[in-house]
């Protein structure tokens, strides 16, 4: 097959979308190196996605394209699709290129959530505006929607009152990495971090809760250090301020931009990793955690408990006192700890790069037929 790409998060964002798109992208090389792979790309970073040059990658050309990037990509790949006469045309993130419904090629796009929605508070009214149109424009023009989670299956039926038939599940994949053993010898050194210590991985943003993990650690008075891993953003005020009022200064580090085989390695060092968010179209850091064999707690809302199954320990994310009670119970048990490791491990197994290829494949063939 020829498969062309939207790679724009690929090479232009180090987490979240950009992960997928790498992850993605590397599985399908990896596991069905025979198929031609065509990636469109509005700019080129190749520090981010190290494996490019395995992929016949196209990007603008001409002067006045390089200047209008982002036009290039929304209005002009479509043109593209004919000419390079591709058998599907797969849009990684949430968008297709406008008039891929009036071309030959069959499309597909994957639907990450749709929390724009949900939570309108947390976006800007133009952002939303320009969200809407094209996850909807998207959804109506391409050939099947996939969809990373059954809640956001669910909620692109009711927002946008697609057809469920249209719609695949095909939980995402997890960089190869996590279920690799790193040399971890150096780490706690390199970060400056204590030998036991909690791990909370993802943007430093107030639908992630990282507030909720501060109170807990206070109210339940544990001691062990816990290192959030993310990008910070307006509010990370919030977390410095409590830190400061309640002197934990000692006892919380905050890193960004790790290398995912650094960050590998310090889940497969800490005691236990926590993602208590209010809401999430998969929660990648759960499955990440697991199959690194650091055991789990994690919200009980949205699609948390679908991504973790029975391998983590739930929780209320407005709940303080469960939480603290959850992670009491991992730092001070170890038999707890490894009966989650044991079954993050198991659960980890889904998400395999080689599972989801084969499960992707499957649909681009799908597709066709």
């Amino acid at each position: 097959m020829k498969i062309g790409f939207d790679a724009k998060r690929a090479f232009l964002n180090s987490s979240g979308l950009g992960n997928y798109s790498r992850n993605t992208l590397n599985a399908l090389h990896q596991y069905y190196p025979d198929n031609h792979y065509i990636l469109f790309t509005p700019e080129i970073k190749k520090e981010l996605f190290h494996h490019s040059e395995k992929f016949d990658v196209i990007s603008p050309d001409s002067p006045t394209s390089k200047i209008f990037k982002s036009l290039w990509r929304s209005f002009s790949v479509s043109g593209y699709l004919n000419k390079r006469e591709l058998d599907v045309f797969h849009g990684l993130s949430n968008e297709l290129p406008a008039g891929i419904h009036k071309t030959s090629v069959p499309s597909v796009v994957t639907i990450h959530d749709l929390i724009f929605l949900r939570f309108p508070e947390f976006y800007k009214p133009i952002d939303r505006n320009i969200y809407y149109r094209k996850v909807k424009y998207a959804c109506s023009a391409s050939t099947k929607i996939h969809a990373i989670s059954k809640q956001t299956k669910t909620d692109i039926v009711n927002y946008f009152h697609i057809d469920p038939e249209k719609i695949e599940v095909v939980y995402q994949s997890v960089s190869p990495k996590f279920f690799e053993t790193q040399n971890t010898g150096e780490l706690l050194k390199k970060y400056e971090l204590p030998e036991k210590f909690i791990l909370s991985v993802g943007t430093i943003e107030h639908r992630k809760n990282q507030l909720a993990i501060l109170k807990a650690i206070r109210s339940s008075e544990i001691k062990t250090t816990v290192v959030f891993v993310g990008t910070p953003t307006i509010y990370s005020a919030e977390l410095l301020k409590f830190i400061s009022e309640n002197k934990l200064e000692n006892q919380v580090k905050f890193l960004s931009n790790i290398p995912k085989k650094d960050l590998a390695g310090l889940y497969q060092m800490a005691t236990l990793s926590i993602y208590i968010s209010f809401f999430e179209g998969f929660g990648l850091p759960v499955i990440e955690s697991m199959a690194s064999g650091c055991p789990v707690i994690t919200s009980n809302a949205s699609c948390l408990p679908e991504t973790a199954d029975d391998a983590a320990i739930l929780c209320d994310p407005k709940n303080i006192e469960e939480i603290g009670t959850a992670l009491t119970k991992l730092i001070e048990n170890k038999k707890e700890r490894e009966k989650y490791i044991a079954k993050g491990h198991k659960r980890a197994k889904h998400f395999h790069p080689a599972c989801f290829s084969e499960k992707m494949i499957s649909l681009y063939s799908q597709v066709l037929s």
